[in-house]
């Protein structure tokens, strides 16, 4: 038979007869620091070109309008005659815009907060127009967190954020990634790292450093040393990094890549003062600043890595989710990286417990609401026995809704902007509802575990009221 183009029958593997020389005269010089600077300033450039195509938002970026449709079906639980029966009744009420004559109307995420808020007040009290969200009670904070990379560890913390946002909580999104792809995904400008949580972690150090001094200081002893830049992040808090996105009830604070000279810093800092619990400087910083009053939802998305930035991330956390595949090598690093939160966190406890023991105070026990463990990128054609298996044997820490992947999933992946911000008129009605549907019901059971953590705090203050 004849060999056709490309046709690879009786041809050797490509990596057969390669000629040394051929192979030289391909290769070009020695690479040097120098030339990742030239590298860096051709990505630079090609970035600033693909902004300028429309490839990703900057600080003016626009979320995109929210039809009749969408709204009734997602937003508010109200039908669609209703829904028009009612903004005609109320003409003071945003009406939409529509994009021709007798055609369907839209609205802006802020205009459907406000309808929500108008049906919430006067519409049927057996419907929930308004999640759950008990008064009295701080913020729960979730963080997203695997070491192993390709998971779809910041895209399931962006579409839960945005999940969120839609079903009407007030969201805070904090990038700890200093590749600052959370950041690209909510527009975010961040100019360098007084602009991300640095400085509140920085100033969580100098507040133990001026208490520790101040100890010194009655003993008779010398002050330690404090530097310029932490005398600045004593000026700073969280109102001073934190930044609103495009979603009206989203706010970030952002990441670049100066945010990983604090991997570097924090050990630095920790060895000058051995008191200092670098693991909590995150969330002290957030409850002193009065975050956890402001919003609903904290949602952290952490690096790649178990470093002290992640660590921060994870000791905040109430409720932790780890994105992982339904493939062996996923399956095998997640176990590892559960192996080393056992590892790192019992060495703290157990290292602040001999102090506390022996000097009658309280010993520390790090505590989270729920862990769950979440298959990503699921083709249950090719992975539903493994993806059994992995549930036979975690159990109910691995959540039994698996994200599928679709060509909606797959599209909104080489974009920048999320699930939730496509327009559903530039997919098939099928494809949009079946993509949607699977981030859906990934945010429908981490609502379980946001809304029963929020309960468990509640009935428990309700108990320690009436014993009190």
């Amino acid at each position: 038979m004849a060999q056709g183009p490309g046709d690879p029958d009786g041809a050797p593997p490509p990596y057969f007869n390669i000629s040394p020389d051929e192979a030289l005269a391909e290769l070009e010089s020695p690479v040097g620091t120098r030339d990742f600077g030239r590298i860096a300033a051709l990505c630079a450039e090609g970035r600033a070109d693909l902004v300028a195509r429309g490839h990703e938002g900057t600080g003016g970026r626009e979320l995109r309008l929210f039809s009749t449709w969408e709204i009734t079906k997602y937003l508010i639980p109200v039908a669609p005659p209703h829904f028009r029966r009612v903004l005609r009744a109320n003409p003071a009420l945003p009406q939409g815009r529509s994009e021709t004559e007798g055609g369907a109307r839209w609205f802006t995420l802020d205009e459907v907060l406000v309808l929500r808020a108008h049906f919430a007040n006067l519409g049927s009290r057996a419907k929930e127009y308004r999640p759950y969200r008990p008064e009295g009670l701080p913020a729960k904070i979730c963080a997203v967190a695997n070491f192993k990379g390709g998971v779809g560890k910041t895209s399931m913390a962006a579409h839960l954020a945005m999940s969120a946002a839609l079903d009407g909580y007030r969201v805070l999104v904090i990038d700890l990634d200093s590749q600052g792809s959370m950041t690209s995904i909510f527009g975010g400008q961040v100019a360098s790292e007084w602009d991300t949580v640095f400085p509140l972690i920085a100033r969580d150090y100098a507040l133990g450093l001026r208490a520790e001094n101040q100890r010194r200081v009655e003993r008779g002893d010398a002050p330690l040393p404090l530097e310029d830049m932490l005398a600045e992040a004593l000026k700073r808090g969280a109102a001073d990094i934190i930044r609103p996105t495009h979603w009206p009830n989203i706010d970030l604070i952002g990441a670049q890549l100066n945010l990983y000279w604090a991997e570097f810093q924090i050990p630095v800092w920790r060895m000058s003062l051995r008191g200092w619990k670098l693991w909590e400087a995150l969330s002290n910083a957030l409850a002193r600043d009065g975050v956890l009053e402001r919003y609903d939802l904290v949602m952290l998305d952490t690096p790649p890595a178990l470093g002290y930035l992640t660590i921060n991330g994870l000791t905040a956390a109430d409720i932790l989710l780890v994105p992982m595949g339904a493939s062996f090598l996923e399956f095998d690093s997640t176990g590892r990286f559960f192996d080393m939160l056992h590892s790192t966190f019992l060495s703290i406890e157990e290292g602040e417990n001999i102090a506390a023991r022996a000097l009658g105070r309280d010993e520390i026990r790090f505590e989270w609401d729920a862990v769950r463990a979440i298959v990503t990128r699921y083709d249950a054609g090719q992975q539903a026995e493994l993806a059994g298996l992995m549930q036979a044997y975690l159990g109910r820490t691995l959540s039994p809704w698996r994200q599928d992947f679709t060509a909606l999933v797959g599209q909104a992946g080489e974009q920048v902007n999320g699930i939730y911000e496509a327009d559903y008129r530039d997919f098939n009605r099928e494809t949009y509802a079946r993509g949607r549907l699977t981030f859906d019901q990934t945010y429908a059971g981490f609502k379980r575990l946001l809304l029963a953590s929020w309960r468990r705090d509640e009935l428990a203050a309700v108990r320690e009221k009436e014993t009190a």
